[in-house]
């Protein structure tokens, strides 16, 4: 299943909503590359991308919550950690076991339904928090 990018998944960062673009296109590619019996092929690329660029999108993310004094910071770092704990075991399993189709299905499955659920849900109270503020400045 593909994931289609909308607008409703913006929070109104240019840096981050084009992080998050790039993220979904990266997962889709890997989604693509499975429903096309590639994706043992494509899925160690795509892991050891995932996990260099969840570290710079965090960081990114987390500098504009510290920025904006985000009340939920502390939790939402904790899922960054959290996902970024998954890849890597994801990756230590790549490396152990190589790519099988169980895995190749874990893995995809997990990240595109991670990356969306996370933008929608808990990326979004960032983008109203945003809202919320410029909105006590126009007063």
């Amino acid at each position: 299943m593909q994931f289609t990018w909308t607008s409703s998944y913006e929070i109104g960062e240019k840096l981050i909503d084009s992080q998050h673009k790039e993220l979904i296109t990266v997962t889709n590619n890997l989604l693509a590359a499975c429903s096309q019996g590639q994706g043992q092929n494509k899925l160690m690329d795509t892991v050891k991308f995932l996990a260099d660029y969840a570290v710079k999108h965090f960081h990114s993310e987390e500098k504009l919550q510290q920025a904006i004094k985000y009340p939920g910071y502390t939790a939402h770092k904790k899922l960054h950690d959290d996902f970024k704990a998954t890849v890597n075991d994801a990756l230590g399993q790549l490396k152990s076991q190589g790519a099988n189709i169980v895995l190749v299905t874990k893995i995809s499955t997990l990240v595109g339904n991670w990356l969306v659920s996370h933008i929608k849900n808990e990326d979004a109270k960032i983008g109203a928090h945003m809202r919320k503020l410029a909105g006590a400045g126009a007063s």
